[in-house]
């Protein structure tokens, strides 16, 4: 996983750049939305892998599978990562131009793992306390994790706030070990 985001990373780069200069994060952000959904079917992806199709072959396929006429910085990237073979790390390249535009934007994406679903005030109530905490505007995701037993484990970035049950039976365990 690290090595394709290591690939996807000067793309995603080149295509923030543009769309910040573009004043267009938002539509570009919506197009690789659309490009990582037909990179990550699998049918596609059979496509991608096929060593009889040559690059332009695949670079036309995938065009015509966006629904509307592909033209300039859009096409170029199509064309440019068919070429290279790379048309597959699309998923992690639109991943790390929404970091990028997060970022821009001062939003940072959350995922909360809760072991029970949470109702919208709880969950309201949380994201303004994180908010403070981590002192950013967030998106959250919640995930209902039951193996947690009891209590949230927070993800912000490359951050983690464990107060799960489990997480507390487990920083138990390894005090008693030592």
């Amino acid at each position: 996983m690290a090595e394709l985001v290591t690939i996807a990373r000067p793309y995603a780069e080149a295509v923030f750049r543009i769309a910040k200069e573009n004043k267009a994060l938002a539509a570009w952000s919506e197009r690789l939305s659309l490009l990582s959904a037909i990179a990550g079917d699998a049918q596609m992806r059979n496509c991608i892998g096929n060593p009889q199709l040559s690059a332009a072959q695949k670079s036309e396929l995938f065009k015509s599978l966006v629904g509307k006429v592909v033209e300039g910085s859009e096409a170029n990237l199509i064309d440019v990562l068919a070429e290279n073979e790379r048309l597959s790390v699309l998923p992690e390249i639109a991943g790390l131009f929404e970091a990028l535009k997060g970022a821009e934007e001062g939003v940072t994406e959350a995922t909360i793992h809760s072991a029970f679903p949470l109702d919208e005030k709880q969950r309201t109530d949380l994201i303004a306390d994180l908010e403070a905490r981590f002192k950013t505007r967030l998106t959250a995701e919640v995930v209902v994790d039951q193996s947690l037993i009891g209590g949230v484990k927070i993800v912000v970035g490359d951050q983690v706030l464990d107060t799960s049950v489990r997480g507390k039976l487990e920083s138990m365990g390894l005090a008693l070990k030592n």
